[in-house]
C-alpha cells in the first residue's frame, strides 16, 4: 500500500471542544480519517492513543480541540502528560487533503495549553519528512532528542502458529473475567477499567501465557481497528525469570494471527532509540518488514 495525494477541499468546519473519553473519542475518528486518507501520513494509530489511556493522567482533565465537517473531525491535537516529572506531549493532527484548518492553527492553540501546564518542558513527535511541522517547531525553540522506529508486517508474512512452549498455555481476559489484570502492577488499579473504556479494545486479544499452575508469565495486547484494518502490538512483556523461553514469540504468533483472522491488512509494531526493534522476534516474516520513515522526537 503506498501513500497517496488528494486535491485540498474547502469544507465549512466548526470548532468542538472535548474532554476525557470524548476528546479520546474524537482523537479516535480523528485519526481513523486520516489514515483513511493516506495510510502512512502522520504518527499514530487510533490505537496508539487508546493504548495510552491506560492509566488516568491530568492531561485528561485538559481542553482539547478539534475541527470537524459533516463528516467529523478534520483537524485537531492531542495533550499527553506522561507522568510527574516528564515533559508534556503535543500530537497536532491534521486530515491530508481536507481544507478549513490549517497545522499552523492546530500548534498555536495546543502549544499554548501545553505550556500553561507543563512547567517540565513539552515534547513532541515529528515524522521524517514532515517539513511543515518540522519548520514549525525548529521555529519555535525545539530540538531533536531522540529516534524512534515503526515497522509494517503486511498480512501475507503472517507467522506459522506453532505450538506454545512445553509447560505453559496462552490464554486471554475473556477465559480470565474477573482475575486480577496482569498489567495492574506497571500500569496502576485502573488499567483494567480504563481498557474497557477503549473502543478498539477486544478481551479475546488482551492475551496472557501462564504456566501449567497458572502463574503469569507475560502478557500481550493487541488492538484491531476495523475502519483502517490495520492492527497495532502495545505492549509485550515477559516476565523477568520466564525470559529467553520463546514465551514473546508464542505470544506474538498468536496475536498476529487473531488480528488477521479479523481482517487486519498489516500489523505495526514500534521501537524506541532505547527499546531497539529485535529483528530475530520477526525472522518467522516471509519478506522483510517494511519499515517507513522514522519518528523525530523535538523537546523544548
Amino acid at each position: 500500500m503506498t501513500a497517496f495525494v488528494v486535491d485540498a477541499v474547502e469544507l465549512p468546519v466548526r470548532e468542538v471542544c472535548a474532554i476525557g473519553l470524548e476528546a479520546q473519542r474524537l482523537t479516535t475518528r480523528l485519526l481513523q480519517r486520516v489514515r483513511r486518507r493516506d495510510p502512512f501520513a502522520g504518527v499514530w494509530e487510533a490505537a496508539d492513543t487508546q493504548w495510552w489511556w491506560q492509566q488516568p493522567r491530568p492531561s485528561d482533565e485538559i481542553e482539547h480541540y478539534f475541527w470537524a465537517d459533516d463528516e467529523g473531525p478534520v483537524a485537531g491535537f492531542k495533550l499527553t502528560s506522561w507522568s510527574d516529572n516528564k515533559p508534556w506531549q503535543i500530537d497536532p493532527m491534521v486530515v491530508p487533503g481536507v481544507g478549513g484548518v490549517g497545522l499552523e492553527d492546530v500548534w498555536q492553540r495546543a502549544l499554548t495549553l501545553a505550556t500553561d501546564h507543563s512547567p517540565q518542558g513539552i515534547d513532541i513527535p515529528v515524522r521524517d519528512g514532515d517539513q511543515d511541522l518540522e519548520t514549525i517547531v525548529q521555529r519555535d525553540g525545539f530540538v531533536p532528542h531522540e529516534h524512534d522506529g515503526t515497522a509494517w508486517l503486511a498480512a501475507v508474512d503472517r507467522p506459522v502458529l506453532r505450538p506454545t512452549p512445553r509447560g505453559f498455555v496462552i490464554v486471554d481476559r475473556s477465559q480470565r473475567v474477573g482475575e486480577e489484570h496482569p498489567m495492574r502492577a506497571r500500569n496502576g488499579d485502573l488499567v483494567a477499567q480504563r481498557v474497557d473504556e477503549c473502543s478498539l479494545y477486544d478481551p479475546q486479544l488482551d492475551l496472557r501465557v501462564e504456566t501449567e499452575g497458572g502463574q503469569v508469565a507475560g502478557y500481550a495486547l493487541f488492538w484491531f481497528d476495523h475502519v483502517t484494518k490495520v492492527g497495532l502490538v502495545e505492549p509485550v512483556r515477559t516476565e523477568d525469570e520466564f525470559q529467553r523461553r520463546g514465551l514473546a514469540d508464542a505470544m506474538l504468533r498468536e496475536g498476529i494471527h487473531r488480528l488477521i483472522e479479523r481482517g487486519a491488512e498489516r500489523v505495526k509494531i514500534s521501537r524506541t532509540n532505547r527499546r531497539p526493534l529485535r529483528l530475530r522476534t520477526w525472522q518467522w516474516a516471509s519478506s522483510p518488514l517494511r519499515q517507513p520513515p522514522g519518528t523525530a522526537a523535538y523537546l523544548r
